[in-house]
């Protein structure tokens, strides 16, 4: 029997629903149970096929942990190398590089000096940086967050380059993003699991907490899901992430990226309401089964995205279009994904 763990912090809906519906669908195969830690040591495995991490982002032991269950064979999802070299600066310069549109962002260093560090420090950093040309590149209104944080966490809306100064002499040593303001006509966020399950939620990041899955009206058209389902896939693909969500905001009917990267997202019943938990929890469950049956012993059984793939290749990010084959008689069956 192979065994399948969650590691997790302080949510309880999702992981106590997960061990339940992956032990309801894995029979005498499979079965899953929240991980238990006694002790790590190097090289020696933790005896579990796949681990659905939760909260190593925020537990550096954990990381650590993973990090050294993934080289003895275990499936971690997402993969902990690449979640430790991955934010959401990166994020939005690949996404230009695929194409998919997102706000025009810079970056910013932090107002104080990381620990441990003098002006010489800085010897290749102009003083003062280029304030107008980055003001005149992202405009005002804008947002300023973390280059690689989440759960808006040090989030400031501003209003002009007075405001900017004054907020970002607040931000201690965190090293800033400042992002053009996109102003929304649609919302959405989106699940996706295992690069190809995608779950598509209207969503009101206006709204109190536990009202932003509470959305009135309907989508604007077909055609705009299909096209946020496809960014969904493209960027899950090149980033490599077997479990994320993907926020669009939607200005004069174009998908902008906004945030993709959240590889613990949010699947607390209380928030995303009972129909999308219930989605996360079977997808989820089914997805970690189909890791388990794909489990190799002692070999890398984690998912490599595209960008490192490409880079190890030493080809191009994007390949060049091939020309269009000619149109076959033979029909081909479509693989039809859980959207809605």
């Amino acid at each position: 029997m192979k065994k399948i763990g969650i590691l997790f912090g302080q949510e309880r809906s999702f992981p106590e629903a997960f061990v339940k519906r992956v032990n309801e669908l894995g029979g005498d195969e499979f079965r899953a149970e929240f991980v238990n830690i006694h002790k790590i040591l190097q090289a020696e495995p933790l005896d579990y096929a796949v681990i659905i991490d939760r909260i190593s982002q925020d537990v550096p032991f954990y990381r650590a942990a993973l990090k050294n269950a993934a080289i003895t064979g275990t499936a971690v999802i997402n993969n902990p190398f690449w979640w430790s070299a991955d934010e959401k600066f990166f994020n939005n310069a690949l996404a230009v590089k695929l194409g998919i549109p997102v706000p025009k962002t810079a970056l910013i260093p932090s107002y104080e000096r990381p620990d441990d560090t003098s002006e010489q420090s800085f010897s290749n950093l102009a003083f003062p940086m280029d304030w107008e040309g980055i003001f005149e590149y992202t405009g005002f209104p804008a947002y300023m967050k973390p280059f690689d944080g989440g759960g808006w966490k040090e989030v400031y809306k501003l209003h002009d380059k007075e405001d900017f100064f004054d907020k970002h002499s607040k931000t201690k040593q965190y090293v800033m993003m400042l992002q053009e303001e996109i102003i929304f006509d649609e919302y959405y966020r989106c699940y996706c699991i295992g690069g190809k399950y995608v779950r598509i939620m209207q969503y009101e990041p206006r709204n109190p907490f536990h009202l932003r899955y509470v959305v009135d009206s309907p989508p604007s058209s077909p055609q705009l899901l299909k096209k946020i389902e496809k960014y969904v896939i493209q960027l899950n693909e090149y980033l490599g992430y077997d479990f994320n969500t993907v926020e669009f905001a939607v200005r004069d009917g174009i998908p902008y990226a906004i945030d993709f990267c959240n590889p613990a997202p949010d699947a607390e019943v209380t928030s995303v309401g009972q129909e999308n938990f219930d989605w996360v929890v079977d997808t989820a469950a089914k997805y970690a089964i189909e890791r388990a049956q794909l489990h190799q012993d002692g070999q890398d059984n984690l998912t490599w995205g595209a960008y490192i793939k490409a880079a190890a290749s030493g080809i191009p990010l994007v390949s060049k279009p091939k020309p269009a084959a000619k149109k076959s008689t033979v029909k081909s069956a479509k693989t039809t994904k859980n959207t809605k």
